[in-house]
């Protein structure tokens, strides 16, 4: 499963929940037995770097509305002789919304 579809699934958990709100954007799905339906998509989260990478900065005092694993990739330092390797493994990351975050002025 990629983070992608990890994200995803635990959204929607966490909006069902109640800890998400929906973003607006309906969406239409199809289960394993053929039928669809509509379902309104999770508002977006992300990590702390991806909001930074995106030029948002987390408020201070916020704290992460939720956390679950991801994966996350790594690369081992390379030996002169040696390329550098690398893996992958689960990490737990910490997501925030966008009503947590702020532009970087």
């Amino acid at each position: 499963m990629t983070n992608a579809q990890i994200i995803f699934n635990n959204s929607l958990k966490l909006m069902e929940e109640g800890i998400l709100k929906g973003s607006g954007i309906l969406a239409t799905v199809t289960d394993d037995q053929g039928n669809t339906k509509q379902i309104e998509l999770p508002e977006t989260i992300h990590t702390f770097a991806t909001w930074k990478s995106l030029g948002y900065i987390v408020k201070k005092g916020q704290k992460a509305t939720a956390a679950f694993t991801i994966w996350k990739y790594t690369e081992s330092k390379a030996n002169d002789e040696e390329e550098a390797e690398g893996r992958m493994f689960m990490k737990t990351a910490h997501f925030f919304t966008k009503e947590q975050v702020e532009k970087i002025a």
